[in-house]
Protein backbone atom coordinates (compact mmCIF):
# COMPACT_ATOMS: atom_id res chain seq x y z
CA UNK A 1 0.00 0.00 0.00
CA UNK A 2 1.44 3.48 -0.76
CA UNK A 3 1.01 6.55 0.99
CA UNK A 4 -1.40 7.82 -0.90
CA UNK A 5 -3.82 4.62 -0.50
CA UNK A 6 -2.55 4.71 3.49
CA UNK A 7 -3.92 7.91 3.51
CA UNK A 8 -7.23 7.49 2.08
CA UNK A 9 -7.47 4.61 4.25
CA UNK A 10 -7.45 7.12 7.30
CA UNK A 11 -9.76 9.85 5.39
CA UNK A 12 -12.42 6.90 5.21
CA UNK A 13 -12.13 6.77 9.04
CA UNK A 14 -10.90 3.39 9.45
CA UNK A 15 -9.57 2.79 13.19
CA UNK A 16 -6.46 1.20 12.12
CA UNK A 17 -5.20 2.90 9.94
CA UNK A 18 -5.47 6.26 12.30
CA UNK A 19 -3.89 4.26 14.88
CA UNK A 20 -1.14 3.69 12.35
CA UNK A 21 -0.65 7.08 10.84
CA UNK A 22 -0.53 8.31 14.94
CA UNK A 23 2.37 5.62 15.24
CA UNK A 24 4.59 6.24 11.75
CA UNK A 25 3.91 10.18 12.35
CA UNK A 26 3.62 11.22 15.43
CA UNK A 27 7.20 10.94 16.63
CA UNK A 28 8.26 12.59 13.17
CA UNK A 29 5.94 15.89 13.62
CA UNK A 30 7.64 16.13 16.93
CA UNK A 31 11.08 15.51 15.81
CA UNK A 32 10.46 18.53 13.21
CA UNK A 33 8.93 21.04 15.88
CA UNK A 34 11.86 20.48 17.53
CA UNK A 35 14.12 21.16 14.59
CA UNK A 36 12.70 24.37 13.82
CA UNK A 37 12.67 25.29 17.19
CA UNK A 38 16.27 24.80 17.28
CA UNK A 39 16.77 26.53 13.91
CA UNK A 40 15.29 29.62 15.15
CA UNK A 41 16.96 29.45 18.30
CA UNK A 42 13.88 29.33 20.11
CA UNK A 43 13.00 27.26 23.54
CA UNK A 44 9.83 25.56 24.31
CA UNK A 45 8.45 23.95 26.96
CA UNK A 46 7.27 20.69 26.30
CA UNK A 47 3.54 21.84 26.90
CA UNK A 48 4.14 24.14 24.51
CA UNK A 49 5.49 21.61 22.05
CA UNK A 50 2.46 19.70 22.91
CA UNK A 51 0.36 22.72 22.05
CA UNK A 52 2.11 23.15 18.42
CA UNK A 53 1.37 19.39 17.56
CA UNK A 54 -1.80 19.74 18.94
CA UNK A 55 -2.53 22.37 16.40
CA UNK A 56 -1.12 21.03 13.74
CA UNK A 57 -2.85 17.84 13.77
CA UNK A 58 -6.36 19.84 14.83
CA UNK A 59 -5.27 21.53 11.17
CA UNK A 60 -4.47 18.58 9.16
CA UNK A 61 -7.95 17.17 10.23
CA UNK A 62 -10.44 20.12 10.76
CA UNK A 63 -13.39 20.23 7.89
CA UNK A 64 -13.55 16.98 7.94
CA UNK A 65 -9.80 16.51 6.79
CA UNK A 66 -9.61 19.12 4.25
CA UNK A 67 -6.42 19.98 4.75
CA UNK A 68 -4.63 16.09 4.88
CA UNK A 69 -7.12 15.57 1.94
CA UNK A 70 -4.60 17.87 -0.13
CA UNK A 71 -2.08 15.50 -0.12
CA UNK A 72 -1.57 13.90 -3.46
CA UNK A 73 2.18 12.42 -3.58
CA UNK A 74 2.91 14.41 -7.09
CA UNK A 75 6.51 13.90 -8.04
CA UNK A 76 7.45 11.32 -5.96
CA UNK A 77 6.83 13.19 -2.53
CA UNK A 78 6.06 11.15 0.29
CA UNK A 79 3.74 11.73 2.85
CA UNK A 80 6.49 11.77 5.89
CA UNK A 81 7.77 14.72 3.16
CA UNK A 82 4.90 16.50 3.08
CA UNK A 83 3.92 16.32 6.50
CA UNK A 84 7.44 17.94 7.25
CA UNK A 85 6.73 20.86 5.19
CA UNK A 86 3.32 21.31 6.95
CA UNK A 87 4.92 21.27 10.26
CA UNK A 88 7.77 23.73 9.38
CA UNK A 89 5.30 25.96 8.30
CA UNK A 90 2.81 25.91 10.59
CA UNK A 91 5.47 26.09 13.40
CA UNK A 92 7.04 29.11 11.59
CA UNK A 93 3.73 30.87 11.17
CA UNK A 94 3.23 29.73 15.56
CA UNK A 95 6.50 31.36 16.16
CA UNK A 96 5.94 34.60 14.32
CA UNK A 97 2.69 35.07 16.32
CA UNK A 98 4.37 35.31 19.88
CA UNK A 99 5.46 38.51 19.51
CA UNK A 100 7.66 39.93 22.77
CA UNK A 101 5.53 41.54 25.39
CA UNK A 102 4.34 44.97 24.88
CA UNK A 103 6.24 47.81 26.62
CA UNK A 104 4.04 49.97 28.45
CA UNK A 105 6.46 52.91 28.28
CA UNK A 106 7.21 52.51 24.52
CA UNK A 107 6.01 55.41 22.04
CA UNK A 108 5.35 55.51 18.05
CA UNK A 109 6.69 58.10 16.62
CA UNK A 110 3.41 60.53 17.00
CA UNK A 111 4.26 59.87 21.19
CA UNK A 112 1.57 57.76 21.23
CA UNK A 113 2.21 54.57 24.20
CA UNK A 114 0.01 52.26 25.59
CA UNK A 115 -0.67 54.79 28.21
CA UNK A 116 -3.06 56.94 25.56
CA UNK A 117 -4.96 53.07 24.66
CA UNK A 118 -5.46 52.73 28.65
CA UNK A 119 -6.96 56.40 28.76
CA UNK A 120 -10.31 54.96 27.19
CA UNK A 121 -10.78 52.57 30.18
CA UNK A 122 -11.46 55.20 33.10
CA UNK A 123 -11.22 59.07 34.25
CA UNK A 124 -7.51 59.72 35.45
CA UNK A 125 -5.85 56.53 33.45
CA UNK A 126 -2.53 58.64 32.32
CA UNK A 127 -2.24 60.04 35.47
CA UNK A 128 -2.59 56.68 37.43
CA UNK A 129 0.22 55.15 35.06
CA UNK A 130 2.51 57.72 36.08
CA UNK A 131 2.85 55.48 39.55
CA UNK A 132 5.47 53.25 38.98
CA UNK A 133 3.51 50.79 41.59
CA UNK A 134 0.60 50.66 38.64
CA UNK A 135 2.76 50.38 36.08
CA UNK A 136 3.96 47.13 37.13
CA UNK A 137 0.11 46.25 37.90
CA UNK A 138 -0.49 47.18 34.09
CA UNK A 139 2.49 45.15 32.69
CA UNK A 140 1.17 42.06 34.93
CA UNK A 141 -2.25 42.45 33.54
CA UNK A 142 -0.52 42.31 30.10
CA UNK A 143 0.92 39.42 30.62
CA UNK A 144 -2.10 37.64 31.43
CA UNK A 145 -3.60 38.21 28.08
CA UNK A 146 -3.60 35.70 24.95
CA UNK A 147 -0.53 36.06 22.98
CA UNK A 148 -2.54 36.88 20.27
CA UNK A 149 -4.13 39.86 22.10
CA UNK A 150 -0.35 41.03 23.08
CA UNK A 151 0.49 41.03 19.27
CA UNK A 152 -2.57 43.14 18.63
CA UNK A 153 -1.17 45.63 21.16
CA UNK A 154 2.24 45.43 19.83
CA UNK A 155 1.04 45.54 16.28
CA UNK A 156 -1.16 48.72 17.14
CA UNK A 157 1.74 50.13 19.38
CA UNK A 158 5.07 49.20 18.71
CA UNK A 159 4.34 48.68 14.78
CA UNK A 160 2.51 51.77 14.43
CA UNK A 161 -0.39 49.92 12.41
CA UNK A 162 -3.83 51.68 12.11
CA UNK A 163 -6.67 49.68 12.56
CA UNK A 164 -7.22 49.36 8.89
CA UNK A 165 -3.82 47.72 8.61
CA UNK A 166 -3.95 45.20 11.42
CA UNK A 167 -7.30 43.70 9.80
CA UNK A 168 -5.14 43.36 6.84
CA UNK A 169 -1.86 41.92 8.50
CA UNK A 170 -4.82 39.48 10.88
CA UNK A 171 -6.94 38.58 7.48
CA UNK A 172 -10.05 39.70 9.51
CA UNK A 173 -12.84 42.18 9.35
CA UNK A 174 -12.68 46.25 10.62
CA UNK A 175 -15.71 44.90 12.99
CA UNK A 176 -13.51 41.95 14.12
CA UNK A 177 -10.42 44.58 14.96
CA UNK A 178 -12.91 46.53 16.60
CA UNK A 179 -13.95 44.12 18.76
CA UNK A 180 -10.72 42.45 19.77
CA UNK A 181 -9.53 46.01 20.56
CA UNK A 182 -12.68 46.50 22.84
CA UNK A 183 -11.84 42.87 24.34
CA UNK A 184 -8.59 43.41 25.40
CA UNK A 185 -9.54 47.05 26.88
CA UNK A 186 -12.35 45.46 28.93
CA UNK A 187 -9.97 42.88 29.79
CA UNK A 188 -7.77 45.21 31.18
CA UNK A 189 -9.99 47.27 33.08
CA UNK A 190 -11.19 43.83 34.72
CA UNK A 191 -7.46 43.12 35.68
CA UNK A 192 -7.46 46.47 37.05
CA UNK A 193 -10.60 46.14 39.20
CA UNK A 194 -9.46 43.36 40.48
CA UNK A 195 -6.22 44.95 41.73
CA UNK A 196 -8.32 47.83 43.33
CA UNK A 197 -7.05 50.21 41.27
CA UNK A 198 -10.65 50.82 38.74
CA UNK A 199 -14.21 51.75 40.72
Amino acid sequence: MNDLEFLQSCLRGEKQAWAEFLSRYSRLIYNYIHSVLSVKGRTASSEQVDDIFQEIFHSLIKDNCKKLATYRGKNGCSLASWLRQVTINFTIDYLRKLKPMVSIDAQNQEGFSLGDLMADLAPGAVEFLIDQDKRKTLTECISLLESGEQYFLELFLNQELTLDEIKDSLKINRGAVDMRKSRILEKLQDCFKKKGFLG
